[in-house]
Order: C-alpha cells, then structure tokens, then sequence
C-alpha cells in the first residue's frame, strides 16, 4: 500500500471511508446505466483492491442496488443524503469508489473513455468552448 491516503464522504458525511493508490482502474464511463445512476453524462469511478480500502464511519447507512439483469452493476448510497458511496464489486475483488466523492484530489487522471460508443449526443471530451462560472 502506499504511503498516501485519500479521505471520502457522502455529502452529509455520516458515510465516510479511506483509499490508498496505486488505483486498479481510474475511468470515465459512458454508458446508460452509469448515466442513470449519477444523473449525468457519465460516471467517474475509481477501483481498488479491498485492502486499500477502509470504512471510517456510516457503513450502516448504506443501501445497496444489484441491477437483477446485469452481470455486474451496482449502485450504492448513503441513506441519509442519497449520496453514492463506494461498494464492493459482486465477486468482492475490487471497491468502486465514485470518484467524485473523494475529499481531496486524487493522484493522476482518468486513464481512459470507457463505453464511448455509448455516449449521449451532447456528451464531449473538450468542453472548452463553454463559458466558465464562478
């Protein structure tokens, strides 16, 4: 495990959690399930061994969704706020850690555009052109 932790937390931070690089995976994902379950064009998520990861404190405020027809996906959130949290994977050999509920900035970036193919029309890598608020 590395030396550096990250800290995390649902936005009322009654679920909070700990993760150590190096990452598995760090990955946009562009497809309609992960756009159904953040609300957005994508989902940004983190995976990690189980060992690197670590609750703090909330566990119990989690609830867990296993889409029934899918091989693999999952979402979790904290019961208090609604915030997604982090999960183990079903087989129980990585944590998905939304990335965005990471308290601090993790190390790196994305690595890669998964299911990009699946995109929605409006959904693009350069966003430059858009004025930028404060």
């Amino acid at each position: 495990m590395a030396d550096q932790v990250l800290r995390g937390s649902c936005l009322c931070k009654a679920v909070r959690y700990e993760v150590w690089p190096p990452f598995l995976r760090f990955t946009h994902c562009y497809c309609s399930r992960c756009r159904k379950a953040t609300g957005g064009v994508r989902a940004t998520n983190i995976a990690v061994n189980p060992d690197q990861f670590r609750w703090i404190s909330g566990e119990e405020l989690i609830s867990r969704y296993d889409l029934p027809e899918a091989r693999s996906f999952a979402t979790a959130i904290c019961t208090s706020c609604n915030c997604p949290v982090p999960r183990p994977s079903r087989d129980r050999e990585r944590v998905i850690v939304p990335a965005g509920t990471l308290d601090e900035e993790p190390p790196g970036k994305p690595s890669a555009h998964r299911q990009w193919g699946s995109r929605v029309g409006w959904a693009a890598i350069d966003e430059s052109h858009l004025p930028c608020e404060e």
